[in-house]
């Protein structure tokens, strides 16, 4: 039987998630632009769901709230949120904040009767929509899992017993995925200016490897302990070229502070990652910020 549902916040992710029937409250629907309100009132009307002006409609009677607001708003929302809920609710923070963030709303959520899982979305929520990648954790783990599925989430599994587990793989991941993005736009803006973009592409291309992420881990930090100063300085270069393209090395100032910070260690690096790893943090290396 599905749950009594309710949506906090009705962006893009609230759209895609839409179960007919449930409730749904965005404060743009008290926006003074009638223009903004009209949008969303359409919104709600597309996603078979009930919207509401205000969020003690919304959650009268819930059972399972999906809180899917701007990562800014996250926090407030379960400050906001968690007087009006119902004994025993079902908070699932989908929010895409820090794993420190969503252990401070568990402990709103948790002092008002409601019961709290941290959600991490792993992908983008379109083409997908229910069928995304969801990681789950938090002591009511098992629960939000089995709400999630009573949803028509396809996709879900449990990423630990503490709240935190499941953002703190999506926050770190991101590391790596939007830093990519960054550099490749850096890169890319660079190239269209030198007008080597063809060749650029062509010479990533032929010496990419295809290898797992643990072996790219190993080799890059190979490379950058044994060799990081050397490359620092390349990179002050590179940042030279760039700043004569006219493009910002925004990305490429991050990664002369990386290299150098890794080379002045000094370190003959080991064999193995996660030997390569403890031979950093023991000489006092700090984790990225």
């Amino acid at each position: 039987m599905m749950p009594a549902t309710t949506f906090i916040g009705f962006g893009e992710a609230g759209r895609a998630f839409a179960t007919a029937g449930a409730r749904a409250f965005d404060r743009k629907t008290l926006h003074e632009r009638e223009r903004e309100r009209g949008a969303m009132l359409a919104a709600y009307d597309a996603a078979g769901v009930e919207g509401v002006d205000d969020a003690a409609s919304a959650l009268s009677g819930a059972q399972v709230v999906l809180s899917l607001v701007t990562a800014d708003q996250a926090l407030a929302a379960a400050l906001d949120c968690a007087p009006l809920l119902g004994a025993g609710a079902l908070w699932l923070d989908m929010n895409s904040v820090a794993p420190g963030t969503k252990r401070h709303a568990a402990q709103v959520i948790e002092a008002s009767g409601g019961r709290y899982a941290d959600v991490a979305v792993m992908a983008p929520v379109l083409p997908a929509r229910k069928n995304v990648s969801l990681l789950v954790s938090g002591a009511h783990a098992q629960a939000a899992l089995e709400a999630l599925t009573l949803l028509g989430f396809a996709n879900t599994a449990v990423a630990g017993r503490a709240i935190g587990d499941a953002s703190a793989i999506k926050m770190i991941r991101s590391v790596m995925v939007k830093g990519l993005e960054a550099l490749s736009a850096e890169c890319a803006l660079a190239a269209d200016r030198a007008g080597v973009t063809d060749a650029v592409i062509a010479s990533l291309d032929a010496s990419w490897k295809a290898q797992s992420w643990g072996e790219r881990f190993d080799y890059n930090l190979d490379r950058m302990m044994a060799h990081g100063l050397r490359r620092a300085a390349e990179m002050e270069e590179v940042a030279v070229t760039l700043e004569d393209l006219g493009v910002d090395p925004v990305m490429t100032r991050g990664t002369i502070a990386r290299q150098r910070d890794l080379g002045v260690l000094a370190i003959t690096p080991p064999e193995g990652l996660g030997a390569k790893l403890h031979a950093i943090t023991a000489a006092g290396q700090k984790a990225p910020a």
